[in-house]
């Protein structure tokens, strides 16, 4: 739901940001950034050069390194800078007038009240935005790039599975287990994580993410992302199924 209604979201804190210098980070990114590098006093837009820019905002850079503009999802993108979901935001007052404005005019991108938008049109009334290039981006809003980013990060990081710790279990790092999960008759991996006290019995499972609390029994799983509090039973599946679910595939 954040990605639907983003500049409603925003719009709700009006009253407790007030007048403060505030940082915006859209909960589907990861990025990796030296925040010492960003100076002040101008606002900021975290940016990252990709190859197919039209499913993102896009940045649009003057030579003296301010943003011109902004755009959500061009279908005719005038620049590669994909904007990464964090920003830093000094003249507040201003975002929230926008962001009154677009709601107030219906004025809707791909069917959403965009924060893209509200930027594009503080740029209009002077706001001056400078680029600020992320080192590495870990996009996490689709399931694709979320396995992709998962996998990314587990071999990055390092895995916090013990391969001794489960019954009659193989652990093909890189794996991460969370703390509480009963593990047996399984192969686990590689690019696996599965979050706390899930249980998982005579089951495959490689390039995925489960969710705490599953119960995974008899089941061979791959390029899957398993919700929180999720039944599982039988066969092979490429899944990705939200929390609270119970499904018997056999």
């Amino acid at each position: 739901m954040i990605g639907k209604v983003r500049g409603h979201a925003i719009r709700l804190t009006r009253t407790i940001v007030n007048q403060d210098d505030v940082f915006v980070v859209l909960g589907d990114t990861i990025c990796e950034y030296n925040i010492q590098k960003c100076g002040q006093p101008f606002l900021h837009d975290w940016c990252k050069k990709v190859d197919d820019p039209r499913d993102f905002g896009v940045a649009e850079i003057g030579e003296d390194g301010f943003i011109s503009r902004v755009v959500e999802k061009p279908q005719i993108p005038k620049s590669n800078m994909a904007l990464v979901g964090v920003y830093k935001i000094k003249e507040t007052e201003q975002m929230f007038q926008c962001l009154e404005s677009n709601i107030r005019e219906g004025l809707r991108s791909h069917g959403e009240f965009s924060l893209t938008d509200a930027l594009d049109c503080m740029i209009k009334m002077g706001s001056k935005f400078k680029s600020f290039k992320v080192e590495n981006w870990f996009d996490c809003g689709r399931k694709e790039t979320l396995l992709e980013s998962n996998a990314t990060l587990l071999k990055k990081f390092g895995a916090t599975a013990d391969p001794n710790e489960f019954e009659n279990t193989v652990i093909v790092q890189p794996v991460s287990i969370g703390g509480g999960c009963n593990i047996k008759n399984s192969i686990i991996g590689p690019n696996v994580t599965i979050g706390e006290n899930s249980i998982i019995d005579s089951s495959i499972l490689k390039d995925s993410i489960i969710g705490s609390f599953s119960n995974l029994y008899d089941i061979v799983l791959d390029d899957s992302v398993i919700g929180s509090d999720t039944n599982l039973r039988g066969e092979s599946r490429s899944l990705n199924i939200g929390d609270n679910t119970s499904i018997d595939l056999g």
